[in-house]
């Protein structure tokens, strides 16, 4: 078992597979040249394998393979089926932009994923593509309908921004709910990497908002659980994700891998930790004091303060997958 200093239990890990993307979103990495880290400083798919055995050993129960977006890296099914032949029953999961995802859905699944996280935006050409600075929408829906046509759960993500889709929530809730698919809006986060004018819409807000035509009800908060869930009169689950509030670390169940082979013990706290040399020596006892170590470093709370200055990420949401 994995057990950070302040006594919570980390089952889940995320590993960002590269920190390429094909998308510029305005959020994340508007300004990023497109330039990559050379592929001889990444952890190839064996060597990330060898330290996910020994998470998995220790009691990790769920994987999710993120980026940038995780299908610009080759062969990516191959590493999933290592995962599932390893460990079938585990919860393995992909978040991804969903521009690719028409091209390799099936295979993904037919290796043993099993679930993804999508994001969607918009449902608006125009606005999708002012928002990743390209032009995206009809590819990304032709890969959301072709991962529901495989038979892989799909939630979707949106990142509520004033001005910008704001005027588009309910719609993008009625397009989730036609198609039984939960949606998560998610609380814009600050960082250096982003364009300086966002503002985010805050979740009284969003809700405010979806209150103006429907009805609903906040379930109780799952452990470990991101968003918190509200449920409308006819039964359907939306989503809220808040990470400003600490309520969202309380019960912090994650640790993530970058493609270099960094530990990072929380998304917004600079201190990481490599494994890329132990693992590329085998050393897997080495690896695991690593890993002990930074969970003995994993914070109790963000660095956001509500009703006051918030504090920015100098790291990129893409380095780490968010």
């Amino acid at each position: 078992m994995l057990v950070d200093g302040y006594g919570r239990v980390v089952d889940y890990l995320r590993i960002s597979v590269t920190e390429r993307c094909n998308f510029r979103c305005r959020y994340c990495m508007p300004k990023t040249p497109f330039e990559w880290i050379p592929k001889e400083n990444l952890l190839s798919f064996e060597e990330l394998f060898l330290f996910v055995k020994v998470c998995i050993d220790s009691g990790v129960k769920k994987i999710r393979l993120t980026g940038g977006e995780p299908l610009l890296r080759k062969d990516l099914d191959q590493f999933i089926k290592m995962i599932n032949d390893y460990k079938p029953d585990i919860d393995l999961a992909l978040t991804t932009n969903g521009f690719m995802l028409r091209h390799y859905a099936k295979n993904l699944k037919d290796a043993g994923l099993k679930r993804i996280n999508m994001s969607l935006d918009s449902l608006k050409p125009k606005v999708a593509e002012q928002i990743a600075q390209k032009s995206v929408l009809h590819e990304v829906l032709a890969g959301f309908e072709t991962a529901l046509d495989v038979g892989l759960k799909v939630k979707l993500n949106t990142v509520a921004l004033k001005g910008v889709n704001d005027d588009e929530i309910i719609n993008l809730l009625e397009f989730a709910k036609f198609r039984n698919c939960q949606i998560r809006f998610i609380e814009y986060m600050e960082n250096h990497h982003a364009i300086d004018e966002l503002k985010g819409l805050k979740s009284d807000e969003i809700l405010s908002i979806i209150a103006s035509k429907y009805e609903f009800k906040k379930d109780e908060k799952l452990p470990n659980a991101p968003a918190s869930l509200y449920t409308l009169s006819d039964g359907y689950t939306f989503g809220i994700i808040d990470p400003h509030k600490h309520d969202f670390c309380e019960s912090c169940n994650r640790i993530r891998l970058t493609a270099e082979g960094f530990l990072i013990p929380c998304l917004y706290f600079e201190d990481a930790m490599s494994i890329k040399d132990a693992v590329r020596k085998g050393d897997i006892v080495g690896a695991s004091e690593i890993l002990r170590k930074v969970l003995a470093n994993k914070p109790e709370k963000n660095k956001w303060k509500i009703g006051e200055k918030n504090e920015t990420s100098s790291r990129a949401f893409y380095q780490t997958g968010g």
